[in-house]
């Protein structure tokens, strides 16, 4: 094997680093400004790089607009970085997890609790919807035609807005009600001025009415009637009424004076003053006659062929009507009966007591069972059936109203 052997060189060590020393000092300047060349390039190059990658987004907040200069990728991220928080019950127009771009627009509706109470229970909700129906519906409350919604509808919703649903149903049932009977009167020429004769006894008529009541949240509010059909006809009773003059009765006083002529005439020794003096006497018991019968006969009121004596006289009675089928007025009376048509009267019980008759000039008897508020001092409001007669009654005034008493005077 042969011998490796190094190659020798013409230069010496020490003259190899002469030569790299050399060439740097010859150099030092392009390499100066390679490096300063490069430290610019670079600082250009990041400066491209921060600004390509900075966004610039638009959030609205209740309707406030804001600009936000951001780096950041995802909208939670953003939100951070802006102190902007966000509840769950907020709602918000894209995912926080969402990648955000340049030019976005995120919208956020805050959410305000409210307190709805429906159905018996009271609930604290939160709702980011602007009027009172729409939350309800957000939150799956129905609500029907019928039912109320306190405050309307159309409220705009505020912080600690209080809403109640009250649900509203109707109910429809019947009853039955007497149909008064009428009294017909016939002129009877068999029979004497003031006798009276029954020829057909009445029987009341019954009527089926339909009634409808409303019920708020199951407490009944109202009732009316919505229709009636007879069931049963009336019968009217037929009275004949004497039209016969009756014979004149001779007055006792007539009678007193005979005797007393005769006694004259018997007795020829009576002086002319006795004479006087009984003639005297005469005169007075005839007007004493007379005035006891004018007496008796102004106590007695007849009316419509019936005869009664009045407790009292009112003068001036205002009158109006009502009915059972406006909205609050029931069929049951103040004194416990019910109410009927031809019969049923209110009154002020401090002038005509409950349970009295009385005769109403142009209207007739008429029984005082009810009350009313507006009823005071010398008004009276007649009951109808029907509302729509009640309304054509109208206001009346100036009539005249015997107060007879607690039993209906009779015609025969």
């Amino acid at each position: 094997m042969g011998n490796f052997q190094l190659e020798e060189t013409h230069e010496s060590p020490s003259s190899s680093k002469s030569f790299a020393l050399r060439w740097k000092h010859e150099n030092l300047r392009q390499i100066t400004l390679v490096a300063i060349f490069s430290i610019a390039l670079l600082v250009m190059i990041s400066l491209i790089v921060y600004g390509q990658g900075g966004k610039e987004i638009s959030i609205v907040v209740d309707g406030k607009v804001q600009t936000l200069e951001t780096r950041e990728g995802m909208l939670s991220e953003v939100l951070d970085e802006h102190s902007i928080a966000v509840s769950p019950h907020d709602e918000v127009s894209m995912s926080l997890s969402d990648e955000i771009e340049d030019g976005d627009r995120v919208t956020i509706n805050r959410a305000v609790a409210i307190n709805v109470t429906a159905d018996g229970e009271t609930e604290q909700v939160y709702t980011t919807q602007d009027t009172v129906k729409e939350a309800l519906a957000a939150h799956s409350i129905e609500v029907s035609e019928d039912d109320k919604v306190y405050p309307a509808a159309d409220t705009a919703v505020k912080a600690d807005l209080n809403i109640r649903v009250v649900r509203v149903t109707k109910q429809t049932a019947s009853q039955e009600a007497s149909i008064p009977f009428k009294v017909i009167k016939t002129a009877d020429p068999s029979l004497y001025k003031g006798d009276n004769r029954v020829i057909q006894s009445g029987k009341e008529g019954v009527i089926v009415q339909t009634i409808e009541k409303t019920f708020q949240d199951g407490e009944l509010v109202s009732k009316k009637m919505t229709g009636k059909k007879v069931q049963t006809n009336r019968v009217d009773k037929v009275i004949a009424v004497g039209t016969k003059k009756k014979p004149e009765p001779v007055q006792e006083t007539v009678v007193a004076s005979a005797s007393e002529a005769e006694a004259a005439t018997a007795t020829a020794t009576a002086s002319k003053a006795s004479n006087a003096s009984s003639s005297k006497s005469s005169a007075n018991l005839a007007d004493k006659v007379k005035k006891v019968s004018a007496s008796s006969d102004s106590d007695s009121v007849t009316k419509d062929g019936v005869t009664f004596k009045a407790k009292k006289v009112l003068s001036n009675v205002s009158m109006t009507a009502y009915s059972s089928e406006q909205e609050g007025i029931g069929t049951k009376t103040a004194s416990g009966t019910r109410v009927q048509e031809g019969r049923t009267i209110a009154v002020d019980p401090d002038v005509i007591p409950l349970g009295w008759w009385v005769y109403i000039e142009g209207v007739g008897f008429r029984r005082a069972e009810d009350t009313g508020g507006a009823i005071k001092g010398n008004k009276i409001d007649v009951y109808y059936d029907s509302l729509e007669q009640a309304l054509n009654f109208g206001r009346k005034k100036g009539k005249t109203v015997y107060v007879i008493g607690p039993v209906k005077p009779e015609l025969n």
